[in-house]
């Protein structure tokens, strides 16, 4: 599942172009995954809806199966977006941690492998959690200057509290 190449950049060190090209891609990879936390953290559509291609898929059944759940595979941009937003605005705070990113760019194509830490709390009792530890395997696309999320799909290591609270 992990990206596991034995040096972060590819491009020739002597090849200052080629560095600053590839370093400029790895950081909108990065920020892809970003936006896809903090669009949810902060409730915020806009941002959460530009991690997204327009055909993309959000496969958490990984994640959901270690405590029992069958969500649905989620494709699109819109219905992920609705979906996930839905479930979450006034009834649950989300804070997204993101770690140890790993990322192979191939063309217009890349991969990212990254840690997340995610906590959920209910608003209406913040007593009622889970906090989620989550390796993320991503499918991303070149979007112009930026890279968006073709598919995202998430497991679980490990996770702490109520998640069934949370997320049904």
């Amino acid at each position: 599942m992990y990206v596991t190449h034995d040096r972060a950049l590819a491009a020739p060190a002597h090849d200052t172009a080629a560095v600053a090209a590839e370093l400029r891609d790895r950081a909108e990879i990065t920020d892809a995954l970003y936006r896809f936390g903090l669009g949810q953290d902060l409730k915020d559509q806009e941002l959460f809806a530009s991690a997204f291609a327009p055909d993309a898929e959000l496969d958490f059944r990984p994640a959901a199966a270690k405590w029992g759940a069958r969500p649905p595979l989620m494709t699109g941009r819109d219905t992920i977006v609705t979906t996930i937003l839905a479930m979450f605005t006034g009834r649950v705070d989300t804070t997204h941690q993101i770690t140890n990113t790993r990322i192979a760019v191939d063309g217009d194509t890349a991969r990212l492998t990254a840690l997340v830490e995610a906590q959920h709390l209910l608003i209406a009792d913040p007593a009622t959690h889970a906090l989620l530890k989550n390796p993320y395997a991503v499918d991303l696309v070149r979007d112009g200057d930026r890279w968006v999320i073709r598919r995202l799909r998430i497991d679980n290591t490990w996770y702490t509290g109520d998640p069934t609270a949370i997320f049904g």
